[in-house]
């Protein structure tokens, strides 16, 4: 895939922002890692005080997956429908929480195993369901194509009308299954050390779930230095999308918000085929799920929060958005040790 390069978040407005905390009528290091979030916003905006976000979008994308065959999660196929379906309804946990950040959400069907959505038309869709990976390809290498395109279409069009913060999200049954698999492939770690609860599942979930994992990483090993060809043999229709996702809002220089295993697998593949796309990109918080640590260290984020979620639609990383909101604030408008007088 021919990119052009990604380009590095403003180094004079992270200067400024540092000078500027260091100015506050406050011990340095005293406002923690609110500072920390206020020099990166403005590091990305190239604004120094930033601007709090006010136009915080929610993409949520969703996809069925062949792999849920293999009872690798605890939930049947027909929740993915179910779930969407509650975003639809502001019911889900990210459209409940969307007011108090001041944040819209979207969802987008790109693989889900049904009749095409007629909201949408076929406009975003790739395929009804991905492969069973543990023993075909997810998808096809046009599929895989059309699937990153789609991913980077949906990123232009937020920035485009205007987002100033984006916030990527998944749903599908058994989707975390896939993304350990990218996780494992990408760090060189073996099957049992990102296998996780996922949706909750039993003792036996996990065991078959690893021997999924297991699998469909032996289907892999040709492919570790390619990571087109990982999303096609191990990915599915939303883990290529939100792939092209996180690397067209770093190419388009716009603050990302990553959350959620299935993500942050993207955001992983995503930084392999975008070197220093990272840069652009905050993890909102610390998931549960263990191939999410390699990730975390891969990428060289810490998490700002460690709250514990597991759904993986966008929820952790809304809880963050008042935080960048009140970081912008604070570089704006608290009194410096001069203003008060002091030395």
């Amino acid at each position: 895939m021919d990119l052009p390069a990604v380009t590095a978040p403003d180094s004079d407005a992270r200067r400024a922002a540092v000078a500027r905390f260091a100015e506050l009528a406050f011990p340095d290091g005293a406002l923690g890692r609110v500072a920390e979030l206020g020099v990166w916003l403005a590091a990305a905006q190239g604004s120094c005080p930033p601007r709090p976000p006010a136009r915080a979008r929610v993409v949520v994308v969703a996809a069925d997956h062949g792999i849920a065959a293999a009872r690798v999660s605890a939930h049947s196929d027909e929740a993915t429908l179910r779930q969407v379906a509650a975003v639809r309804e502001n019911t889900a946990p990210v459209t409940v929480l969307a007011p108090v950040a001041g944040a819209s959400v979207r969802v987008v069907d790109v693989g889900l195993d049904q009749d095409v959505d007629d909201e949408q038309g076929d406009r975003y869709r790739v395929r009804r369901r991905t492969g069973r990976i543990d023993r075909e390809d997810a998808l096809t290498t046009d599929e895989t194509e059309r699937a990153v395109a789609i991913g980077r279409a949906l990123a232009d069009e937020e920035v485009d009308a205007g987002a100033d913060l984006l916030l990527p999200g998944s749903i599908g049954v058994g989707a975390t299954t896939p993304a350990s698999v990218l996780v494992a492939a990408l760090t060189g770690a073996e099957p049992v050390a990102v296998t996780g609860r996922g949706s909750g599942i039993d003792d036996n979930g996990w065991m078959r779930k690893a021997a999924a994992i297991r699998d469909a990483l032996r289907r892999t090993r040709a492919h570790t230095r390619d990571p087109l060809a990982l999303l096609r043999v191990a990915g599915g229709a939303d883990l290529a999308a939100l792939t092209g996702f996180c690397l067209q809002a770093a190419l388009r220089r716009t603050p990302v918000l990553l959350d959620g295993l299935v993500v942050g697998a993207a955001a992983l593949v995503a930084d392999e085929l975008a070197p220093g796309a990272h840069e652009w990109w905050l993890m909102a918080q610390r998931s549960p799920e263990p191939a999410m640590t390699l990730v975390v260290e891969h990428l060289g984020l810490t998490p700002v929060l460690d709250l514990g979620i597991r759904v993986g639609d966008g929820t952790g990383a809304m809880a963050v958005v008042p935080l960048l909101q009140m970081a912008a604030r604070l570089l704006a408008e608290t009194a410096t040790a001069a203003d008060l007088g002091l030395t």
